[in-house]
């Protein structure tokens, strides 16, 4: 029997070998399709439900739109002041948008990106795992598992963030750096760092890594200064200079270890008790097991390259701010890319092993359905896909932020009102929408404000959800301004235009 005709061989082998592909990269691309599809129709719905905001998605397509318009990531911050974006986080790679944002000027530009670039992400987990598995279906079933991955699908959903682009670029970091493909590896390696400030720390774990499984002491090296410097340079020098306060707004959230990054790192250390109790916390361990349970704990196998991810998991973790340490946002970013790479290196581990396990995992119908069903469980449970809600038991966590309501109607047409470029002041869910100019003011604050949008039915005070009745007495006050006339009355939703402005 000839070796073609042997029954052993696939037809998807012999349909690779006939026309050059690898069917696993034709398999992966699709899937990222797919994926990219969805996803882009569910952030672009989610966009016309007006559950995008001024935060987050406002700030940066303000940012975008300032750079494509000649003032370098300039935004307005709370307090109406005109600031560099800088000076909250370090993340120049939103200039990069902006030659795009000539081509098409709108907020949808980045949530059609970011989509497709982390989509993308998909073809390095697939390489990766061809590399480490040496079975193309069990690599292409852990690039399901990228896909399927609840804080991945979330981080997504949640607005555009910058940090969010360092998952894939952090994966295409670790194919580069398998492949020993130095040149690549600083591309992605440096476009990582500008995603934010802290992402330094986990390009000088990649750098470990690389010290310890290839012994490669000047890649090594390099990763773990460059990295290192850029951290320290973005926290002790970039955000001090733009920060209006000299330090970052967000040093505030760790109030209960120090005020600023020294104090911060002396209190972990001289009160390791009170770091530890922080640490295993109900919230925190809750995390830790919606970030390993949908890649069935195989990190924790071959645990090297999730060390890299510590330095982020310590940031989120001993914050006091909830939405830092859950799944739900885009703080998972940094610490996806080394889950996903620690299953595939785990998943190879336990094939290498002998006995009834090693034998088990070197079956790939098993290993594809136990990685694609635990992702498709986990989604279940955990992920913002809003069909999960029609299983009994599954996740319905803010499915009404697919859904367009009389009352996002009614913000359409006022937001279509104002003209481009005015000046405004505008409550957060309206901030999604409008944030294309160079003054964007947070409601209640006016100063120079030409147009003032008020959604009096979802009430916000600058960054803070309230109750209509705590936002009542600022509402009452324009009225009785009398530099404003009120345009637009529906639903709910106000429109004042100032006097001098209107012809």
């Amino acid at each position: 029997m000839s070796r073609l005709h042997r029954p052993e061989i696939s037809v998807a082998r012999l349909r690779a070998w006939a026309t050059g592909w690898d069917v696993g990269v034709v398999i992966v691309c699709a899937a990222a399709a797919v994926f990219a599809a969805y996803f882009i129709w569910l952030c672009l719905l989610r966009y016309e439900a007006f559950a995008t905001a001024r935060f987050d998605l406002g700030n940066m397509v303000q940012a975008v739109w300032s750079t494509a318009h000649g003032h370098f990531l300039e935004t307005t911050d709370s307090p109406g002041r005109q600031i560099s974006r800088l000076g909250i986080h370090v993340d120049p790679i939103l200039a990069l948008f902006a030659p795009l944002w000539w081509i098409w000027s709108t907020p949808k530009l980045l949530l059609v990106a970011q989509t497709l670039i982390v989509a993308s992400g998909a073809l390095p987990v697939y390489l990766i795992g061809r590399r480490w598995l040496r079975d193309w279906r069990v690599a292409a079933a852990c690039a399901g598992a990228y896909l399927l991955y609840p804080p991945l699908q979330w981080a997504v959903i949640f607005d555009f963030h910058p940090v969010t682009l360092a998952t894939p670029l952090l994966l295409w970091c670790i194919w580069a750096i398998e492949e020993d493909r130095p040149v690549w590896l600083a591309v992605f390696a440096s476009l990582s760092l500008i995603t934010k400030e802290e992402v330094g720390l986990a390009i000088a774990g990649l750098g470990l890594w690389v010290l310890l499984r290839h012994r490669r002491t000047r890649m090594a090296a390099l990763l773990i200064a460059g990295g290192l410097v850029w951290t320290v340079l973005c926290v002790a020098v970039i955000t001090p200079h733009f920060a209006s306060g000299g330090a970052s707004p967000f040093i505030a959230r760790y109030g209960e270890l120090g005020t600023s990054p020294g104090a911060i790192a002396r209190s972990i250390v001289t009160h390791p008790v009170h770091t530890i109790q922080l640490l295993v916390s109900a919230g925190r361990r809750t995390y830790l097991l919606q970030l390993l349970a949908p890649v069935l704990f195989l990190a924790l196998v071959s645990p090297l390259l999730v060390l890299c991810a510590v330095p982020e998991l310590l940031i989120n973790m001993l914050t006091k701010d909830p939405a830092q340490y859950s799944i739900y946002y885009q703080y998972t970013s940094v610490i996806t890319p080394f889950v996903i790479a620690g299953m595939i290196a785990g998943l190879a581990r336990i094939r290498q092993a002998q006995g009834v396990i090693g034998r088990v995992a070197r079956m790939p119908v098993v290993c594809v359905v136990l990685l694609l069903g635990a992702g498709l469980v986990s989604g279940y449970r955990l992920g913002p896909l809003p069909f999960w809600k029609h299983i009994p038991g599954g996740s319905s966590r803010q499915v009404i932020q697919f859904t367009v309501t009389p009352h996002d109607r009614a913000m359409a047409r006022a937001v279509a009102l104002v003209p481009v470029g005015v000046p405004i002041s505008v409550s957060n869910q309206l901030g999604g929408r409008l944030s294309d100019r160079r003054r964007v003011l947070n409601w209640p604050i006016i100063d120079d404000a030409q147009w003032v949008l008020v959604d009096t039915k979802q009430a916000w005070l600058i960054d803070k959800r309230v109750k209509p009745r705590v936002q009542a007495p600022y509402v009452t006050k324009l009225e009785r301004n009398r530099a404003f006339v009120m345009v637009f009355d529906e639903d709910g939703v106000l429109v004042f235009a100032r006097r001098s402005s209107r012809p």
